[in-house]
C-alpha cells in the first residue's frame, strides 16, 4: 500500500525512522510546528494539503497529530480516508500509548514536557517548549473543559478546572521524554537545566515509537486509531475515545 503522512515537524526524526521500517510506501510531508499556536490556521493548512492530494495515488492519508487543541476539529476526508491516533496531542505519540498520557496528565497536570526533537527545532527559545508540547495552550484547556462538561456536568467541570488551575499557571515539574534514537543528541541536559533554573522537580520517562509505527503499519485497531472515511469529518468525542467521525456538511 501507499500512504501519505502529514505530521508536525517536531516528530520528524520519529516519522522518518518509522517510515523506513514500514512495509508500505510512505510519502512524508512535514508541517511547521508554529501553527499549533493558531489552531484555525493549522486546520486550514492540513485541509488544503488533503484537498490537493492527487486522486487514486494513496490508500490513506495518515495524520501525525492528536486533536491538538481542536486543531483537527472539522477536518474532512475527501476522496481518500484519513487515519489518526486517538490522542489529545503529540505527548501521546511520544509516549507511545494513550494510557500513559492519561496517567501522566492525571497525576501531574502542571508539567512542562521536553523532547529532543522539539528542543532541536526550537533552538534557544526554551521558554516555549513546554507550553507547545504540553497541554497548557488555551485551546487545549477549552477542549478538556468541554470534555468534563459532557462527562460530569458544568458544575463538576468548573470545580475540576478550578482544582487543576495550577496546570495552566503554576508549573512544578519538568519531564523529558527519552528516546534511544535521539539520546546521542544530548538534549536532556536542556530540560535538567530548565528544571533547576525554575525550581521544578525533574523526571525522565521512556518514550516509545509504538503508536507512530503502528500508524504507518496499516494496522489500525479502533481503540487506538480513528479512520475517517470520505465525506466524514473529525469531531471530539468528549470521552476516552478522544475523537470520532461524523458525516460532513452536505453528506
Amino acid at each position: 500500500m501507499r500512504f501519505k503522512l502529514l505530521a508536525c515537524e517536531v516528530l520528524a526524526r520519529e516519522v522518518y525512522l518509522c517510515a523506513a521500517r514500514s512495509p508500505h510506501i510512505i510519502d512524508v510531508e512535514l508541517v511547521e510546528k508554529g501553527l499549533h499556536n493558531t489552531p484555525d490556521l493549522l486546520r486550514v493548512e492540513l485541509q488544503g494539503r488533503i484537498n490537493r492530494t492527487r486522486d487514486g495515488l494513496y490508500d490513506a492519508i495518515l495524520l501525525g497529530y492528536g486533536l491538538c487543541g481542536n486543531s483537527l476539529l472539522g477536518l474532512t476526508a475527501r476522496n481518500v480516508r484519513l487515519v489518526m491516533p486517538r490522542a489529545h496531542d503529540c505527548i501521546t505519540l511520544y509516549l507511545g500509548a494513550r494510557s500513559l498520557y492519561d496517567q501522566q496528565f492525571a497525576e501531574n497536570p502542571g508539567t512542562y514536557y521536553y523532547t529532543a526533537d522539539y528542543i532541536e527545532r526550537t533552538g534557544s527559545d526554551v521558554e516555549s517548549i513546554g507550553v507547545s508540547l504540553g497541554s497548557a495552550t488555551q485551546a487545549n484547556i477549552q477542549a478538556v473543559y468541554n470534555e468534563y462538561v459532557a462527562k460530569y456536568g458544568k458544575d463538576n467541570a468548573d470545580y475540576l478546572m478550578e482544582v487543576m488551575g495550577a496546570w495552566s499557571e503554576h508549573y512544578s515539574r519538568a519531564v523529558f521524554i527519552d528516546h534511544e534514537h535521539t539520546r546521542f543528541l544530548g538534549y536532556e541536559q536542556v530540560a535538567i537545566d530548565e528544571a533547576r533554573r525554575r525550581g521544578w522537580s525533574y523526571l525522565k520517562v521512556a518514550g516509545s515509537l509504538a503508536l507512530i509505527g503502528q500508524l504507518m503499519s496499516g494496522d489500525w485497531p479502533p481503540e487506538d486509531f480513528l479512520v475517517i472515511e470520505p465525506g466524514q469529518k473529525v469531531v471530539p468525542s468528549y470521552d476516552d475515545q478522544v475523537v470520532c467521525a461524523v458525516p460532513g456538511e452536505g453528506e
